[in-house]
């Protein structure tokens, strides 16, 4: 078998087949099988047999005769400059191939004759970064000179992926650099394989950020995302003896060439009254698509204010002497240190703070360098401050510390200057996930912003008794602070919801239930002050440029060639054109090929990463996600157990009528979540038992998907053939996997939670599988799960068969079993168990109608035109931010 690499994926969206039609075109030669050719079949612009529609192309602003903007004065240095810079670097095979090779060269001080592949990459990508630099300089040129109100999006987790190819695919770069690294002897899969993840995030909260940063900029929003630059990611996930070792993630090791490191802008950060830290921005440039803006990811890296104590030092104490040091660059290491004890909440609490300091430092300086002198009165018109859950809230308290102590503003012309800027977007609906701090843990590590929350409540709470009356519950709900004594702990959703001029909940059913069941004395209080939108719902989208264009190639090919161009990418509402090919046997055996060719990519992924072979031709069924106990996937390995006990049972010839299945689960668990990292130990020890078992490995295999990722989840989604959504009915506040999974032609089973039930609406209820309670039948189903209504009888026996001993010592999973015994059954397994088994008994009987199926994919696909992030960032401008597009002027006008 040829190598298999997750760059095959993301190489095959600039690597279609010129005979895509044809029936060879996956059967005869599987795409795992060898490298296909970069240069010969390059399609990415829309296919041979399509019309290509980009508008904003860097190939068209090399040309000669296009030229940079001006300094906009008659200054004789200025315009010498201008001379020497006038043209945008050219894009020609030639031009490139010296790009690439002077920053072998010169930048990373390399033989020009003789260098690897990871070199290479490197200075291919730092090639790629150049043309970045340049539209990123004109945007920030374009945004000084309009003023216009700015959007700041604070997120602990950006997901961003790997850059190259995004990159390439937005610049319309993709088919010069293959072509001109072609002749260097150098192929662009190689180069993809080279980049690693960067590790900025760990689950759809920092994922659907970088789709976000994605649409903004596509969408021309002058808009910036801000974050931690963190040294190392969450952590790597390897499963040894069946188990998850958390090792390193340590994504830096060999540099990051897309970021640049901002000397000049620094700020400082103080902790415990007194120690200073400086935050130190890196920035790496988001390119929009089809559009000549560039926008920017800001990160912040910590640095001590003191590097050394020379002194200690030289008196030999040589770790008192580094100690700062130390100290400062502790914050900026991991992502989600271990909270199970008092450093790791100390850590993360200096995160928090760190990250949003130094980002509204930065939008201050920025807002009163674009016109010196100007007043804060103005503020609320030019910046809005969008946090990405609670994890960025305490800047309603920083912004209140700077206005108040920096900049001189009494309280109530501050107070009201921040409640005009902050917008809040809860992402749970979790008791548990609302995060709080202990007051004595933030009065020790930041005093004065604790005052400052002490005097937000005071003030808030006298508010409250105004509209509310002496309502103790109102008041005690309402407060930012709970608990007495030493008990007392800050709730940072309350301060957020307080500071914010609008909170929004992320899918239709997750903001009424934000609204009735989390905050709803929230709700009150703002009713009753006459104010009834400041709870609204964005449902959240994915961007259909890395989820469908580059991850599926021969998907995006079909949709190409039958809508007739590729205006779909940058306007995903055009794909419901689809629906009239739902009849059209051609265009469903088209489909049936592409989803084949991602099937054949995944199973050679499995092959070269597990060394496990799986069927291509089995139903393919996928869940990949964070591993949480309200995300259900117990509930998976109790169906899964459950069909290889009934497969068992079978004799020879009635085994030839099962639908053969092969189950996908993957996710990392927390490393201090015991009960979830329980659960990956028990699919993988069933994985073990029913993979190697003669009598049922044709029809049934289990495999756990190690160290999911964004590179990973390019090869699986496209792969599946259902994908499992199966929270608990009320738990999910949104999701994002589902719509990826949906748009890359599967089905969903999964339940009446989050966007499922806005994903039915669009794709029709006849084309996704739901089961379980549903949110209103959860109260009574949880009484009754409480009160020890009986189980059904296929759970008990699948019970019986863990204790057993059939997939290892029955000790290790009794964690997991007791969970939902006893009246334990917080996320309704065992209540949900019956209707899970009767909807996969349903996909089962569906799936073997080819015609059917394929006709549910391609009408699911259809529907999917609402889920694009362009969507949902389009109605974050007009509903909260108020922020209008600044295109970049085109210098071809």
């Amino acid at each position: 078998m040829g190598h298999a690499s997750l760059a095959l994926v993301a190489v095959a969206a600039i690597t279609l087949a010129a005979t895509f039609d044809s029936a060879e075109a996956v059967s005869s030669t599987p795409l795992w099988a060898g490298r296909p050719s970069l240069v010969s079949n390059m399609g990415l612009r829309g296919g041979s047999s399509a019309k290509m529609t980009r508008s904003a192309s860097q190939q068209d602003l090399s040309k000669p005769d296009i030229k940079r903007p001006g300094p906009g004065t008659k200054d004789a240095r200025k315009e010498k400059i201008w001379q020497l810079t006038k043209q945008y670097k050219p894009v020609d095979k030639e031009s490139i191939q010296r790009s690439v090779v002077h920053h072998v060269e010169h930048t990373l001080a390399a033989d020009r004759y003789n260098f690897d592949d990871r070199t290479a990459y490197s200075a291919v990508a730092l090639s790629v970064r150049d043309h970045l630099v340049e539209s990123l300089r004109d945007t920030k040129t374009h945004y000084v000179k309009e003023d216009p109100k700015r959007v700041y999006y604070l997120s602990l987790e950006f997901l961003m992926g790997r850059s190259l190819l995004n990159a390439l695919m937005n610049l319309d770069l993709d088919k010069p650099y293959a072509e001109a690294l072609a002749e260097l002897g150098y192929k662009l899969e190689d180069m993809v394989e080279q980049e690693k993840d960067a590790a900025l995030g760990n689950g759809g909260l920092g994922r659907l950020a970088a789709c976000f940063l994605d649409s903004m900029a596509t969408l021309n929003l002058p808009a910036w995302g801000y974050g931690i630059r963190y040294e190392h990611g969450m952590f790597e996930q390897r499963i040894k003896d069946g188990v998850q070792v958390e090792f390193p993630d340590t994504w830096l090791t060999h540099g990051n060439p897309w970021e640049i490191q901002r000397l000049d802008i620094t700020y400082p950060v103080v902790f415990y009254g007194s120690e200073k830290v400086v935050a130190v921005a890196y920035d790496t440039p988001i390119p929009g698509y089809d559009t000549l803006n560039t926008n920017s990811l800001r990160l912040w890296s910590a640095m001590p204010d003191q590097d050394i104590d020379l002194g200690k030092f030289n008196e030999g104490d040589y770790s008192k002497a580094l100690a700062a040091r130390q100290r400062a660059l502790e914050i900026t290491q991991v992502l989600y240190p271990n909270d199970n004890n008092w450093a790791g909440k100390e850590l993360r609490l200096k995160q928090q703070y760190f990250f949003v300091s130094a980002t509204l430092q930065d939008m201050i300086h920025t807002f009163m360098t674009a016109k010196p002198g100007r007043s804060f009165d103005e503020l609320p018109q030019k910046v809005a401050v969008q946090l990405n859950d609670t994890h960025p809230s305490i800047g309603v308290a920083e912004l209140m510390r700077l206005l108040i102590d920096v900049h001189h503003m009494g309280w109530t012309a501050a107070w009201a200057i921040v409640c005009k800027v902050f917008a809040y977007t809860n992402h749970t609906v979790l008791p548990e996930a609302l995060e709080k701090w202990p007051v004595a843990l933030m009065q020790s590590l930041l005093p004065r912003i604790m005052e400052i929350i002490f005097e937000i409540n005071r003030r808030w709470l006298n508010e409250v008794k105004e509209v509310m009356g002496n309502d103790s519950e109102a008041m005690g709900k309402l407060s930012v602070i709970e608990g007495e004594g030493d008990h007392k702990m800050v709730r940072m959703a309350n301060l957020a919801i307080i500071g914010s001029f609008k909170v929004n909940g992320v899918a239709a059913i997750h903001a009424d239930i934000v609204k009735a069941d989390v905050f709803p004395h929230f709700v009150e209080y703002y009713k009753r002050k006459g104010i009834n939108d400041k709870f609204i719902g964005v449902t959240n989208g994915v961007t259909c440029r890395r989820w469908m264009a580059q991850c599926n190639p021969e998907l995006r090919e079909l949709i190409t060639k039958q809508l007739g161009s590729d205006k779909w990418v940058r306007d995903l509402s055009l794909i419901s054109g689809l629906r009239k090919f739902a009849d059209d046997d051609k265009v469903l055996d088209e489909l049936a090929k592409a989803k084949m060719a991602n099937k054949l990519r995944l199973k050679a992924y499995i092959k070269e990463h597990l060394d496990i072979d799986v069927d291509e031709n089995t139903l393919f069924d996928v869940q990949v996600k964070r591993i949480h106990e309200y995300k259900r996937q117990f509930l998976n390995v109790l169906q899964v157990i459950h069909r290889y006990n009934k497969i068992k049972s079978m004799s020879p010839s009635d085994r030839k009528n099962v639908v053969k299945r092969t189950v996908f689960i993957g996710g990392k668990a927390a490393a201090g979540y015991y009960v979830a990292k329980k659960i990956i130990a028990l699919a993988n020890a069933v994985g073990r038992v029913i993979n190697a078992d003669p009598d049922t490995s044709e029809y049934l295999k289990l495999v756990f998907i190690p160290n999911y990722k964004v590179g990973n989840a390019q090869i699986i989604i496209p792969a599946n053939d259902i994908s499992e959504h199966i929270s608990t009915a009320g738990t999910e506040a949104s999701g994002t996997s589902n719509m990826k999974f949906v748009m890359n032609g599967g089905i969903i089973i999964g339940t009446d939670d989050g966007a499922n039930i806005e994903i039915k609406e669009h794709v029709g209820e006849e084309n996704i599988f739901i089961f379980g309670a549903k949110n209103h039948e959860i109260p009574d189903a949880t009484r009754k799960m409480k009160n020890g209504a009986p189980w059904d009888n296929r759970l008990q026996d699948v019970f019986k068969t863990i204790r057993s001993g059939k997939f290892g010592n029955p000790v290790d999973f009794e964690p997991v079993l007791n969970s939902i015994e006893d009246g334990n059954d917080r996320y309704l397994l065992a209540h949900d168990f019956a209707s899970y088994l009767e909807c996969q008994d349903r996909v089962d009987k569906e799936f073997v109608n080819t015609k059917s199926w394929n006709k549910k994919c391609l009408m699911a696909i259809a529907g999917m035109g609402f889920f694009s992030t362009d969507r949902t960032i389009n109605e974050y401008a007009e509903k909260i931010w108020g922020c209008k597009p600044c295109p970049r002027p085109d210098p071809r006008a």
